[in-house]
This record gives structure tokens, sequence and C-alpha cells, in this order.
């Protein structure tokens, strides 16, 4: 959150469990890099995740007044 200055959303409250969804995918993704770092071998693993809003009405943020 940003600074608390005249005009900011500078503190969000409310019930985050209701309000807020973390979507996270089952499994992961593995990338074999033989060529990069010669003689040894690199993996990539990769994970995808993501989030939004459930309900917008559980989650309020406060606006600093001038």
């Amino acid at each position: 959150m940003p600074a608390p200055t005249a005009g900011n959303l500078a503190i969000a409250f409310g019930n985050f469990k209701a309000g807020y969804l973390i979507n996270d995918r089952i499994g992961s993704r593995i990338l074999r890099d033989p060529y990069t770092n010669k003689p040894f071998v690199n993996f990539y693993v990769t994970k995808r995740v993501g989030g939004g809003i459930l309900d917008p009405f559980a989650i309020r943020l406060l606006k600093i007044a001038a």
C-alpha cells in the first residue's frame, strides 16, 4: 500500500477470506536445459497461481482526506 498521504487509498480492511480467492493449479512444469551451463544440466520449474476478487463488498479501502 502507498504512504498515507492526502488522496491515497492507504488502508484496506475487511473479510479477506470471503473477499479474495487464491487459485492454485495442481502440478508443475519442468524444463530441462542441457545447453546453457555445460557440463551441468539446469532445470527450470514453473507453477501456475493466480487470484482475484470473489466478493467486492467484503473488502473496503480507506481514502485519506486532504
